[in-house]
């Protein structure tokens, strides 16, 4: 009960206390009960002495993921398929790898479905009013303070819940940004 009233004090704002968590929740049940989605991505991966940056296209049916690169043209139509345990990046039999960038094995191929999985499952920890239609919302792991272990910011679209930009956190430190265009869902 004392981990839900901190949860409802986190989440206040605009248009009355509590009106920030409620739309979050109603997002996240959207999210739980996405069957298929579709969007274009500009994902940047920081791991710390490189930099990596790559636009892409995701789809996913609720079992696979499939990322499409469209940039850096070198790389465009890299095609990448992820099913939540096994990440595969393909071109020509060509494999390419960039290496975890957290503890939990995280990669830039992995970053989609994680927040995408987080929007649906996540623990939230605190949510606002980014702007007047934009919802900022910080899932993590309860059990932890604030900048300990993982944590995800997510930011949707207010009226469609669409989401709009993304953030994996560290222990304190970004390792992926994300900024999604084009967001649709059923």
């Amino acid at each position: 009960m004392i981990s839900l009233a901190l949860v409802l004090t986190a989440c206040g704002g605009q248009g009355g206390e509590g009106s920030a968590r409620e739309r979050a929740g109603a997002i996240q049940s959207q999210y739980q009960d996405m069957e298929s989605f579709s969007v274009q991505v500009e994902l940047t991966a920081d791991y710390g002495q490189r930099i990596y940056t790559f636009g892409l296209t995701a789809e996913g049916d609720g079992e696979e993921t499939v990322l499409t690169l469209t940039q850096p043209e070198l790389l465009a139509g890299v095609t990448a398929r992820t099913d939540g345990e096994d990440n595969v990046l393909e071109y020509d039999g060509l494999i390419l790898e960039t290496g975890p960038l957290d503890e939990e094995g995280l990669s830039p191929l992995s970053a989609i479905p994680v927040m995408l999985a987080a929007a649906g499952e996540g623990y939230i920890t605190e949510c606002l009013w980014a702007e007047e239609d934009v919802l900022q919302v910080r899932l993590g792991d309860p059990e932890r303070v604030s900048g300990q272990g993982r944590e995800i910011l997510l930011w949707f679209a207010s009226d469609t819940g669409a989401l709009i930009q993304g953030e994996i956190w560290s222990d304190g430190a970004r390792v992926i940004q994300c900024a999604y265009t084009d967001f649709t869902k059923e």
